[in-house]
């Protein structure tokens, strides 16, 4: 099978497409032949090895991926050669083929194409864990999304809306922020040329942010922190502009609360919360609610310029490799 292999850490050009052995699949493993498999941002730091997961040489990044099963494992019951299935996985999507634990891959759902599953598990289930569990965010109350035409940060929108939240998206161009507004945003902030902290209080008539969810970090942290109200929830998701060195008096002066969010550790700890999360999402989705952006769909052999495209944050949703 061909796969795009990571032989040395650096920058995404030096990866390299080789033919490699097909694996077998070991106990509690399935075989899926890969159809679809999007790119997230966390792709970009493990190619680098600035990513706290350190995979041994050589590897294949690439997690959400939607295929067909082409053979099972010992011990596994509720899967079969010629499933259509999607799921996660830790690395290895970048290929024709990859191993995924049986229990991290469910069914596809026959209205849901390839693209559109390998596109679901990450960005869907990192932002509904973040709102459902995590802020706990309820009907009426303020969300301000930054990052939030990006793959988490569009799905934190339309999860906001379904749960009856006012979302406020934050993106850096008005290219960025019209999707949004597509995607039924109540109102937008352009933090390259507003103020963030300032833009915040105005849209939410002084009172501050009830939720804040940043997969962005560096500076527009402490800013939107600044903006969060009483008793507000500030999500960490990540931080592809930087590491935030936050003042730890700012918290108890807001009685709010800096909330974690790592959806692959949820979902490894907590399997059947997070596979009820998953039937939700589905749900969701076969009712119409949910609609994720496709951006760009890149093939094997151009996978290096899908993460490029990311690391220069010129995505909008997500995009797709189909090997």
């Amino acid at each position: 099978m061909k796969a795009m292999l990571v032989k040395e850490l650096g920058h995404p050009s030096k990866m390299v497409l080789e033919d490699i052995p097909s694996p077998a699949p070991g106990k509690k493993q399935v075989l899926v032949s890969i159809i679809a498999c999007s790119v997230n941002f966390p792709d970009t730091l493990m190619v680098q090895g600035l990513y706290q997961f350190k995979p041994e040489l050589p590897f294949s990044v690439g997690s959400d991926i939607a295929g067909v099963v082409k053979e099972v494992g010992e011990g596994v019951k509720h899967l079969k050669q010629g499933d259509e299935v999607f799921g996660i996985t830790a690395t290895g999507g970048f290929a024709e083929e990859v191993l995924v634990l049986a229990n991290s891959v469910f069914p596809k759902p026959p209205m849901m194409d390839y693209k559109i599953a390998a596109s679901f598990m990450m960005a869907y289930g990192t932002s509904y864990h973040a709102l459902k569990d995590r802020a706990k965010l309820k009907e009426r109350e303020t969300l301000v999304v930054l990052g939030a035409s990006g793959g988490v940060g569009l799905a934190a929108v339309e999860l906001g809306i379904i749960m009856g939240a006012k979302v406020i998206a934050a993106a850096s161009t008005q290219e960025k922020l019209d999707i949004c507004t597509k995607y039924g945003a109540d109102a937008t902030i352009n933090y390259t040329k507003e103020n963030l902290k300032e833009r915040i209080k105005e849209l939410t008539d002084g009172k501050g942010a009830d939720v804040v969810y940043d997969p962005v970090g560096g500076d527009y942290t402490e800013a939107a922190l600044r903006a969060t109200a009483w008793e507000g929830r500030f999500l960490i998701v990540g931080f592809p502009a930087g590491i935030s060195k936050i003042p730890m008096n700012l918290p108890l002066l807001k009685g709010c609360q800096i909330v974690g969010v790592f959806w692959g550790s949820f979902a490894q700890r907590e399997a059947g919360k997070n596979m009820q999360n998953t039937m939700d999402l589905i749900q969701m989705y076969g009712q119409g609610k949910l609609k994720p952006h496709i951006d760009k769909v890149y093939a094997l052999e151009d996978s290096r310029q899908a993460l490029i495209d990311m690391m220069d944050r010129k995505v909008k949703g997500k995009i797709i490799i189909e090997p």
